[in-house]
């Protein structure tokens, strides 16, 4: 059992190769017109095992790592039989996010560059073609997974038949909450705009927006004279976009207020549904008071619903998180040994029906105060049907796309070459 879910990990691993090595290589495997290195191998090992979270030496993951690479190259080799073919777009793309993934990894694409040892144009090019293979082989699997399904008497017997050596399902809590965002205060905003409305006259004097911009903007986009690039519709907040496609060239707005603060925006150029624009923003801060009242009315909320009104309904009038609000505040089931410390410590002294007090969290780009409500705290049990049944039928559901899938790759190696060396 436990070796069959770690092959489900497996099936799923695949990542960007650590071009440029200096190791010296070997062939291990040839498939088709595919070759496989040591090199290839023991990086797919290394990162496999930090999956796993088992001793990269372990003989049985090298195995199970080796043929999982294996049946990758014989899946690859159907693809091109079958001329499946993925866009230049599609490859971009793809290669677009795992980039960026592996920057936010590696902390700066400087960072990136010196553990690859080449710079970024380099990796993007040597990279380009692996991504390619991978979309092949994972658009092939897809097609193939998409009609398999399980149904419920194969859940149950999936469940017999592997019950005693399905994972522990954690300790978990249903939650609620109601966020409320702390607004800036009146005589910080009207502050804000007498300064935002005099650099706007100083402009309109005959000042250059982008030396203002430089010297005052609090956005990145400051120390290049607030140039934002071009952008299309949709790419902005709603209000922003009104005005910004509101302009002519070269025309400067009035003050714009949005969730990051007060801006003036000069449209530079215009293409159809595309513009080029620069702006100066000033955010509002938040004083002690804004705290003080989004914390009162978060304990009136909090009150009231200790007093029987419905945690949901009030969610639903006075959260301000949109995406929760609509189901009453539902934040879903969260295992405690997922959540970050900060949040862990609010819930993990409630118990069922207890709501915490006010509490300062992130969001979005800045901040604001919350209230959690404990539906039902679910201790640690073993994953059974009636709790988890979900949870199980994922499981099943994986274990019958490995079972079905390992049938089809023995069906390809009988009839695509494919050998072993050393």
């Amino acid at each position: 059992m436990r070796r069959w879910i770690r092959l489900m990990l497996l099936s799923c691993v695949s990542a960007l190769p650590i071009v440029g090595q200096t190791v010296t290589d070997r062939i291990v495997a040839v498939v088709d017109r595919e070759i496989i290195t040591q090199s290839e191998l023991e990086e797919r090992i290394q990162f496999a095992a930090l999956q796993t979270r088992m001793d990269p030496n372990d003989p049985e993951l090298r195995e199970d790592v080796f043929e999982a690479l294996i049946a990758e190259k014989l899946v690859l080799a159907q693809a091109l039989i079958d001329s499946i073919v993925v866009t230049d777009e599609e490859v971009t793309r793809a290669l677009d996010q795992q980039l960026e993934n592996l920057v936010r990894r590696a902390g700066s694409q400087e960072r990136l560059e010196q553990i690859y040892g080449m710079p970024m144009s380099r990796i993007r090019r040597e990279s380009r073609d692996m991504m390619r293979k991978q979309l092949l082989v994972m658009r092939v699997r897809q097609a193939r997974e998409a009609t398999i399904q399980t149904t419920r008497r194969e859940v149950e017997e999936f469940y017999e038949a592997y019950k005693d050596t399905l994972p522990i399902v954690p300790e978990e809590f249903e939650l609620s909450h109601i966020l409320i965002v702390p607004k800036p205060d009146a005589s910080i905003e009207a502050q804000m705009r007498a300064k935002l409305a005099a650099i706007r006259d100083s402009i309109r004097a005959g000042g250059r927006f982008e030396d203002f911009a430089r010297r005052y903007s609090h956005d990145g986009s400051a120390a290049g004279g607030g140039d934002l690039g071009w952008a299309k519709r949709g790419d902005y907040v709603r209000e922003f976009e009104e005005a910004v496609f509101s302009l002519r060239p070269n025309e400067i707005s009035d003050i714009v207020k949005t969730q990051f603060g007060l801006h003036l925006i000069q449209l530079i150029e215009r293409r159809g549904e595309s513009v080029h624009a620069r702006h100066i923003l000033l955010r509002v801060e938040k004083g002690p008071a804004s705290d003080s009242t989004a914390i009162r009315q978060l304990q009136e909320l909090r009150q009231r619903a200790l007093g029987g009104e419905s945690f949901a309904e009030l969610a639903r009038k006075y959260s301000e998180d949109e995406e929760t609000k609509v189901v009453g505040g539902d934040l879903g089931r969260m295992p405690l040994n997922q959540m970050d410390e900060a949040f862990a410590s609010v819930v993990r002294d409630l118990n069922d029906g207890d709501i915490s007090e006010p509490h300062r969290i992130n969001f979005q780009t800045s901040y604001g105060y919350q209230i959690v409500h404990v539906r039902r705290r679910i201790p640690e049990h073993p994953m059974n049907l009636t709790d988890d049944y979900r949870r199980v039928e994922q499981i099943a559901l994986q274990f019958k796309r490995l079972r079905l899938n390992n049938e089809w790759i023995d069906g390809l190696k009988s009839k695509i070459h494919w050998e072993v060396r050393n």
